[in-house]
């Protein structure tokens, strides 16, 4: 029937690691944008989808407050100049003994306060990047990063309150993958392999990238670890974040346990190679013939990736070394099994 048997070699194969995910953009290229002072939205300068850039001004909030705080710091700065003036020549004074030092001492003290109130001014103000100069009270609400907006959650009109978001902007240009690795394959993963992925949801274009970031830690119950990988700059302009990915992990030359890839075969949702059990059975002499029994067992294997005629195989238990594994007819060896006993004669 043509059964020949071998042994597992040692083989050079180009491997590949099959992980699913999903692309994502890095939180610094991602920002939820919200208020640091509450007020009423006057206007709004941009729409959903467009493109702005880093300082733009999204929307204008009023709120009165801001007003106050423009004449707190002006009036701390005007202070500042007269008891600047007034401590030196205290300072003058005091330094000839003509004036006690407690009255240089005042002025001295109510020069730091009018500098610390000035200087508290000057930071609520400069963190709602509203001018130090001049009496306004429109807040702008400013663009960090460079990116297309994304969901606009204020209208105008509508009171924008303190800690929620109101616009979001992403910058797509720095999109990467997370994928989701097995324990089992993890050994064979490091910075630097290339990744091919396709979006399942589009035209199944092939899509590059490599892989710079490995998690030092299990993300669910389904023991899969993060790997991210930075996409190609020139694909990522139609990408959005979220989108699922099927992707193959290059592992280039992994030396690997492999058989020609028609020693394995599947049966149901398993997959199984044959060798030779070593004890064989004199039978009756028939005809004044003697007949050999030959007996074949199945172990149950686990396949990995199929190079140049041959099949990477993981076993599931283990066998003697010198083992002789089918390596033609194995399938012949199972659809017998499927019709008759446990062993294959």
């Amino acid at each position: 029937i043509g059964i020949e048997t071998g042994s597992i070699e040692m083989k050079n194969l180009n491997t590949v690691i099959k992980a699913n995910g999903y692309t994502a953009v890095p939180p610094q290229n991602m920002a939820n944008i919200s208020t640091l002072i509450g007020g009423v939205v006057k206007d709004i300068y941009v729409l959903e989808g467009t493109y702005v850039s880093k300082g733009k001004t999204l929307a204008t909030i009023q709120n009165l407050e801001v007003t106050e705080m423009q004449e707190d710091y002006n009036s701390a700065i005007a202070n500042i100049e007269y008891l600047q003036l007034e401590y030196n020549r205290q300072k003058t004074l005091s330094d000839e003994n003509v004036n006690p030092r407690k009255t240089f001492q005042e002025v001295k003290s109510k020069l730091a306060v009018e500098r610390a109130r000035a200087q508290a001014a000057k930071n609520k103000l400069q963190a709602l990047h509203v001018s130090l100069s001049g009496s306004t009270s429109l807040v702008p609400i400013v663009s960090p990063i460079s990116g297309y907006v994304g969901k606009i959650s204020v209208t105008k009109g509508s009171f924008a309150e303190t800690g929620v978001t109101l616009f979001e902007v992403v910058d797509n240009s720095q999109m990467h993958l997370d994928l989701n690795v097995f324990e089992k394959d993890l050994g064979k993963i490091s910075v630097g392999q290339e990744v091919d992925f396709v979006l399942t949801n589009q035209s199944n274009k092939s899509i590059r990238g490599k892989i710079f970031g490995i998690n030092k830690s299990f993300s669910n119950e389904s023991k899969t670890v993060a790997v991210h990988a930075k996409i190609n700059p020139n694909d990522t302009k139609d990408l959005i974040s979220g989108m699922y990915v099927a992707a193959n992990i290059n592992i280039n030359n992994q030396l690997v346990q492999a058989l020609p890839k028609d020693a394995v075969v599947r049966n149901g949702e398993k997959y199984y190679i044959y060798i030779q059990e070593e004890h064989q059975k004199e039978a009756p002499k028939v005809k004044e013939e003697e007949h050999k029994e030959i007996h074949f067992k199945a172990i149950e294997v686990v396949p990995g990736t199929t190079d140049l005629g041959y099949t990477e195989v993981k076993l599931v238990e283990e066998i003697p070394a010198n083992a002789k594994i089918v390596i033609k007819g194995a399938f012949y060896l199972l659809a017998t099994s499927k019709g008759g006993g446990e062993h294959e004669h």
